[in-house]
């Protein structure tokens, strides 16, 4: 192998170690360069061809996304557990704000839409309450499969698709992200934290600002906590017009 080359196969082992799954150094309005997570080795002809596609805006990102995980996709066990469909992600690809949550359910696996059931219209009044529409937002889950029975999603599967929710994000690159429930705000926080103590708090993730709320789902069980998930709200709505300098 060639210096260049190898040094190419190098350095795309040190962002694959990393698990980078997207480049940019252009503004917001263009994502030059999206990374399929693959494992790097051979020759770096192979290595580049194999895992670097050209992506002209972030609606192209999150199609090749889409494209890799795959409709028949069988990374994790839930698809032998009654899965009909991945369920990947919807709204705007150049959405300043994105929503996150933690599984489909029973109406998202038979649509493919995340949040179209009774936990999604509350969701879409969620986001009509800070003068939005659910076509101005993105809204993606963690896992992409429902579990069965909608039980929680396990170590193992959230371990195996998160890195597909890290690329649309990356993909999207918003400026607020709003994580629904327990799981999203774990998941994206790394932390082990209850969702009662992560909320109410601004942080910083990865260029945007994320705020952990309810998931409309317990909102659904546990209406007087809605005051609280309103609370989150008028920040994030408050973050998409004044600029923020740090976490609260």
């Amino acid at each position: 192998m060639s210096d260049v080359r190898q040094q190419v196969a190098d350095h795309l082992r040190f962002y694959a170690d990393l698990g980078v799954a997207g480049i940019s150094s252009e503004p917001r309005s263009r994502l030059p360069v999206a990374v399929r997570p693959v494992s790097v080795g051979g020759e770096a002809a192979e290595v580049a061809g194999g895992i670097v596609q050209i992506a002209r805006s972030p609606a192209e990102a999150l199609a090749a996304i889409k494209t890799d995980i795959g409709a028949e996709c069988s990374r994790c066990k839930l698809h032998t557990q009654g899965r009909r469909q991945v369920v990947f992600g919807v709204g705007n690809p150049d959405a300043d704000l994105m929503f996150v949550g933690e599984a489909p359910g029973a109406d998202e696996d038979l649509q493919g839409i995340p949040f179209v059931g009774r936990a999604g219209q509350l969701l879409t009044k969620m986001i009509q309450a800070i003068q939005l529409e659910r076509d101005q937002v993105y809204i993606a889950n963690v896992i992409k499969c429902r579990p069965p029975e909608n039980r929680n999603p396990e170590p193992d599967e959230i371990a195996t698709c998160q890195p597909f929710l890290f690329q649309q994000i990356a993909a999207v690159r918003p400026k607020v992200i709003v994580a629904l429930g327990s799981f999203a705000a774990k998941t994206l926080l790394q932390t082990q934290d209850p969702i009662s103590r992560l909320r109410g708090r601004i942080y910083d993730f990865q260029g945007a600002k994320l705020i952990p709320t309810f998931h409309p789902s317990y909102l659904l069980r546990s209406p007087q906590f809605k005051r609280e998930a309103w609370e989150d709200l008028k920040r994030a709505r408050a973050l998409l017009t004044t600029p923020v300098r740090g976490a609260e």
